[in-house]
Formats: structure tokens, sequence, C-alpha cells
């Protein structure tokens, strides 16, 4: 089995989802009905960086890297691909809880426009 296919295949969606978590919102105000899968999606990563918690993604990723014969990590997706690359240090604890709180500020952002756009289209239709 090419389990080191199957690892970075996984690898490429945990970061489209990770990239969903974060951008998604976007998406929702050009298509809002995304909002249905796009906010249990921001709140589960939420979740997962205010507990400090480990997607279950991160160690199936690690179990197929070692049935290919290669070495998983220690850590989570966030901490071993993207704070490597931004926080050369490693993820702390505040990272973590700044980095949910980004996830939801944007995303509140984003939510909040969307609800004021729907807000201005209910009065101008009323007004027809």
């Amino acid at each position: 089995m090419p389990y080191g296919a199957l690892a970075d295949a996984l690898l490429v969606v945990h970061f489209g989802f990770v990239l969903f978590v974060v951008a998604g919102g976007l998406l929702v105000l050009r298509w809002p009905v995304l909002a249905w899968a796009h906010v249990p999606a921001a709140l589960w990563g939420a979740a997962i960086e205010f507990a400090g918690f480990i997607c279950p993604l991160t160690p199936l990723e690690n179990a197929w890297r070692r049935a290919a014969g290669g070495q998983g990590y220690q850590g989570g997706f966030i901490e071993h691909y993207v704070t490597a690359a931004l926080y050369p240090g490693g993820l702390t604890r505040p990272i973590q809880v700044a980095l949910g709180l980004f996830v939801l500020a944007i995303n509140g952002w984003v939510y909040w426009t969307l609800w004021r756009r729907r807000q201005r289209r209910g009065r101008t239709g009323a007004a027809v």
C-alpha cells in the first residue's frame, strides 16, 4: 500500500481544511450556503486550538508515515507545519490561544458582515 502517498494526500487535505477554517468565511460572503459547512469547521478549528488538542488527522498522517518506513512527528499539524515555519521556537500555549482567537475574529467579522448585508437587503426589500 502506498502509505507515503496517502500521508502526503492527507497533508494536502488537512492543509486545505485549515485554510477553510481560517478563510472559508470569505467564501461564505460569496456563497452563503457554505456557512452550513464552514461554521462547524471554524468552531472545530478554534476548539482544537483553545483546548490544546491534536486533530485526529495528525495521528493518522503519522501512522501512514511510519507505515511507509518514515518517521512521524510530535505535536499537532499546526505546530509541525505552520508554526515551525512562522515561529521557529515552537508552539506555545499563548500562541495556540492567539491562533484560536484569530480564527474567531476573522470569521466573526465575516459573519457579522454577512448578517449586516442581509439586514440591509431585508429593509430595502420591504420598502419596494
